[in-house]
């Protein structure tokens, strides 16, 4: 009988002594020193609210515009610029100079208005392309036929 209980006291320190070194590997594996990953670069779409289809000469179209983003960094940084490519006008932020075509400006805010007036008796179309610090960018095309 001794020398059964000796044998299974056996068994039960090797089991033990596996299971022992079995949460030491698990331990001491998953303690690797990884650095915290902050991730900044999120995705982001344009959103524009309807505009109108036709422009006199002379004649001001607002552009309600959103930057939607995926995630929230607090540091990321919208710029935008635009390229006329038909017909002749100005596009501004609300009240400020109007925008030289491909220059870049920082857009203070992801929710706000462009302000489009028509220098021109002919139809007009333009791109406003909207990007980030981090490289990404959309483009947003608009036509207007004329009114005149």
């Amino acid at each position: 009988m001794k020398i059964l209980i000796r044998k299974y006291s056996l068994h039960l320190q090797a089991m033990f002594m596996l299971l022992a070194m079995l949460v030491c590997a698990v331990v001491l594996t998953s303690c690797e020193k990884d650095e915290l990953e902050i991730r900044q670069n999120y995705p982001f779409e344009v959103q524009v609210m309807p505009v109108p289809k036709e422009v006199a000469n002379g004649q001001t179209v607002e552009i309600r515009i959103t930057v939607q983003r995926s995630g929230n960094f607090s540091d990321a940084k919208y710029l935008i610029r635009y390229f006329q490519f038909d017909g002749q006008g100005t596009l501004q932020y609300y009240s400020e100079p109007p925008y030289m075509p491909n220059d870049l400006y920082l857009l203070p805010q992801t929710q706000f208005r462009l302000y489009y007036t028509s220098q021109s008796t002919v139809s007009q179309s333009f791109d406003v392309w909207i990007s980030d610090n981090f490289g990404n960018e959309k483009q947003v095309s608009f036509q207007f036929n004329s009114r005149d």
